[in-house]
Formats: structure tokens, sequence, C-alpha cells
């Protein structure tokens, strides 16, 4: 991994402390909130200097070559950047249930999860503690940790945290959740959502490349998209697909997902109080199709 090297030659260390100050006006998201986190103020993400995660456990539910035969070691951050009113996971990122962790403690985290076997750690929704992320790593590799990072993130990023996490990450799976950013901003309150993703994307894709598997098929390395198919096209499906195709390349691995379902807030809100249709995800592969993107997966059509 990358970032033994970083470790070795003090570039972590540089980095870690430069995360750190920007905790004092916070900026590490779009929302650039501006509080001092290290004296415990909070802004969107309603979290301070203390690392939070809700759980740490062994995941066979990530695409193939993430969970692979042995699992993804999944680490849940509490909290996020986004406030969307569909989120699945609510209680973990809105309601920030969880626990408070030193770095040392998650750098356990991390270092069990390996000696479980699993193929990778993987932080979701990590990006309001960059800082806390990259000190448990140090302490982490001191302690023989070795496998692959990932990073299952919103993709709503800046391209200045996105830096910070160069030559550390191992596998980006960032979202691409809309093409309109009105609807990014009355969903998930995300302002400028559109351009803000595609940069972040085109930096991830830069850094790591496209997705790279060893001989039996696990990730080390790369890239995978996420894109979950909204009701009435509110996601744009097939305006982001041919934005991957013509921007990343049409070798790009995507999870083209049917999975929603109107959770936490979204039975209340006009345009997505329902589950797609059959007909909603078949137009999303189509575009899949046409553009010939033919790495990545599909799952079932709803009923």
């Amino acid at each position: 991994m990358k970032f033994q090297e970083l470790y070795e030659n003090g570039e972590l260390s540089r980095r870690i402390k430069m995360a750190y100050a920007r905790l004092a006006a916070c900026d590490l998201c779009p929302h650039a909130c501006g509080v001092n986190r290290l004296k415990g103020e909070t802004g969107l993400c309603e979290s301070g200097k203390e690392v939070r995660i809700a759980s740490a456990n062994v995941h066979r539910g990530e695409e193939p070559p993430i969970s692979g035969t042995k699992g993804s070691g999944t680490i849940f951050l509490s909290g996020c950047t986004l406030n969307c009113k569909f989120c699945q996971n609510f209680p973990i990122s809105q309601l920030r249930n969880g626990t408070d962790l030193t770095v040392g403690q998650l750098a356990d985290k991390m270092v069990g999860l390996q000696k479980k076997g699993v193929h990778n750690i993987n932080f979701v929704t990590p990006t309001h503690f960059t800082p806390q992320i990259l000190a448990a790593l140090y302490l982490a590799i001191r302690k023989g940790f070795r496998i692959p990072i990932v990073w299952n993130t919103s993709g709503y990023e800046r391209l200045d945290t996105l830096a910070l996490l160069d030559g550390v990450v191992d596998i980006y799976l960032p979202d691409m959740k809309y093409c309109n950013n009105d609807v990014a901003v009355k969903l998930s309150g995300a302002k400028g959502y559109t351009e803000v993703n595609r940069r972040a994307l085109a930096e991830m894709l830069r850094q790591v490349g496209h997705l790279e598997c060893d001989e039996d098929g696990i990730a080390v390395r790369g890239l995978i998209v996420r894109h979950l198919v909204l009701p009435e096209g509110q996601a744009g499906s097939p305006e982001t697909l041919a934005w991957i195709a013509e921007n990343l390349g049409t070798e790009t691995h995507i999870a083209l997902m049917s999975q929603y379902f109107p959770a936490h807030a979204a039975a209340q809100t006009p345009g997505i109080e329902r589950r797609i249709t059959s007909d909603e995800y078949a137009e999303a592969v189509e575009a899949l199709e046409e553009l010939e993107l033919e790495n990545g997966w599909v799952q079932e059509e709803p009923e």
C-alpha cells in the first residue's frame, strides 16, 4: 500500500497536521461551516473533535470485488456531510447514533478487522472525520496494518480534502447522486452538488485509476461509482451515465442500484415518496448499455 511510503517518508505526519489545522475553522467538506471543532463547536455534520462510529464489522454486502470471499472491514462513521431525505442509514447519518472513540481506539478497530481476514477497511461516510482517520492510520501502521483502504462516500468532496488522501486511499467508492443542483438542494441540502461531485470523481480517478483486481477478483486499487436510481427521474440517470462515459471513460466500473425505498423523510417528500418502477430502472439499464458502460453491476428490477 502506498500509505506505507507516506508513513516512512514523513508525509503522512505532515498531512495529519494539515488536516487537524483545518478543524479550527472547518472546511473539510463543501459546506465549509467554519466552526472550530477543536473547541467542540459543530457545524452541519454535528461532529466535533472526537471521531464517532456506529459500528465496525465484517460486511459481505458490498460489490463483489470489495466484499470478496472474506468480507469488507466496514466502519460506519456517525454523521454525514449531506442531509438526504431518503437516507436508509438515517439513525447513523442524521441522528448520529454511535460511540465516540480516540484515534488509538479507531486504529485498534482497523487492526482488529484485519486480523479477522477482511480484504480491506471500508470507511463509510468518512469525509468529516478525515483528520482522525489519517491519525488512526498512522497508529495502525505501527501495529502492522497493511490492507487496502476504501473511501465509501457521497461524492460531495472538496479537492483540497481529497489531496490529503492521495496515496492513502486505495479504492474510491463514491456516489453520483444527481445531475440537477436544484434537486440536490431539495433532497440532500447539497449546494452545487453536480459540479462538486464531477470534479471530485475526476480527481479520484486521477489518484487511483480504473478498478484493478488481483488474481482472485479482489479489488486492490481503483474507482467504483455508485448510482442509485430515484423515482420520477430525480437522479437524472441517463445524463449522469452519459457524463461518466464521456469524462471518466467507458471502462469505469458502475454499480447501478435499484434498491431505493422511501426511508427517513421520503414518504413525506413529493417525488420520492414511492419505490421506483421496473420501467424507471430499465431506462437506466438501457442507457448503461447504449453508452457501452459494460463494467460493473446491475441489480434485479423492482417488482
